[in-house]
């Protein structure tokens, strides 16, 4: 089957509205502490729907994991626990910042190093598994349009970042807490860039997991389909990371009793999702009912964790669409989040009382992103059977 970039950037962008779209679920959780939910959504996201589309859509899953060596996996597996400190303090992210600003600031540096960094060290370290090292991609014709397209990128997301301080700086505190209760301009851009820089160890797990691609398509495995053993391990990294993390905060928070109890503590009553920050009911008012609505709760963890796992299943379509600078599919893949994040943003009141200048640059934002879709789709449309 030949690339063809057009349809991976469709793919890429089904992933970013995936990805933009998986915390809205997450809304609806009541009386559950964040690590309670976080990892109950994790556990669909890293482990039941990576393992279950897996083995329905590959041939011999186990037998292709079985015959990597020791070191593919291992660092396929090291750099998904690593961005598994991303995905951690990803959530922290929006509940500080909130969606629209949240996924713009984390996801430009995410986009910048999971993107640049791999042709970079391919320069200094030939023997990693990446097609072209940077000098080779900018060589031809084609590979300066899709660096371009990545420059591009990385502007409108600066420029979506932009939009995003001003609107902190000019809108009233009633109407942020109103959007977001926890808003925190200093302390979600510190989160965002830690979140940002480990979280685009992803893309670098990826590439050590190539091999297991390889050994998928050798099994029989339609190329587009072959991207998803690897997810396997890198997820399952990730989930290492997520269940450390979120157990230690369930004995320290107390919140553990919540996967089973259908009663909340007290303490916990007033607890809603988008961060399990308080609703803001008085005390009175939330303890009024301790009852925990166990099956709705479950419910749309699960839907949230589905949701965000089919960003990287269309990720992964994508990438073999991508011909021979797959490299630029990260930017892809951000850039279509953070277009589908602020959508949300709007609809959620996220940008209500801001003024018109903030509006103008997070639609100039969007509009740049957009473009350097386009820009990145032919860039590679030329360098296809070149």
């Amino acid at each position: 089957m030949n690339p063809n970039p057009f349809l991976g950037v469709c793919f890429h962008w089904l992933g970013g509205l995936a990805s933009g779209s998986f915390y809205v679920p997450y809304r609806g959780v009541k009386k559950w502490s964040w690590e309670t939910y976080w990892l109950v959504g994790g556990f669909f996201s890293w482990i039941v729907c990576p393992w279950l589309l897996a083995f329905l859509l590959t041939n011999n899953l186990p037998g292709v994991l079985m015959q990597q060596s020791a070191e593919t996996l291992w660092w396929t597996y090291f750099f998904g626990a690593l961005w598994g400190f991303g995905g951690l303090t990803f959530g922290l992210t929006m509940r500080y910042l909130g969606m629209s600003l949240g996924m713009g600031v984390a996801l430009g540096y995410c986009a910048a190093f999971g993107t640049l960094l791999p042709p970079i060290f391919k320069s200094f370290v030939p023997s990693i598994p990446v097609a072209q090292s940077i000098g080779q991609i900018a060589s031809s014709r084609a590979g300066e349009v899709t660096l371009a397209g990545v420059a591009i990128c990385i502007f409108g997301i600066a420029i979506a970042a932009l939009a995003g301080y001003t609107k902190e700086r000019e809108m009233p505190e009633k109407e942020k807490k109103k959007a977001i209760a926890e808003f925190n301009f200093r302390k979600g851009v510190l989160v965002a860039t830690f979140s940002g820089i480990m979280s685009a160890c992803f893309a670098f797990a990826l590439t050590a997991g190539n091999p297991i691609g390889d050994a998928s398509l050798a099994a029989g495995t339609d190329k587009i389909w072959t991207g998803l053993p690897k997810l396997v391990v890198v997820l399952l990294g990730g989930f290492t990371t997520n269940f450390v993390w979120c157990a230690i905060l369930n004995i320290r928070n107390g919140s553990g009793y919540q996967y089973l109890a259908r009663i909340a503590r007290p303490e916990h009553a007033a607890l809603r999702a988008a961060g399990g920050e308080h609703s803001g009911e008085s005390l009175a008012a939330a303890t009024a009912d301790l009852r925990i609505p166990m099956r709705s709760n479950y419910l749309f963890s699960a839907l949230a964790g589905t949701t965000w796992y089919f960003q990287f299943f269309f990720y992964t379509m994508g990438e073999t669409q991508m011909g021979k600078f797959a490299f630029s599919s990260w930017t892809l893949h951000m850039a279509s989040i953070i277009i589908f994040s602020t959508m949300w943003g709007w609809f959620l009141h996220e940008w209500k009382g801001s003024s018109r200048k903030a509006h103008s640059l997070i639609a100039a934002g969007i509009f740049t992103l957009i473009l350097s879709t386009l820009v990145v789709g032919y860039g590679n449309y030329l360098g296809v059977g070149k």
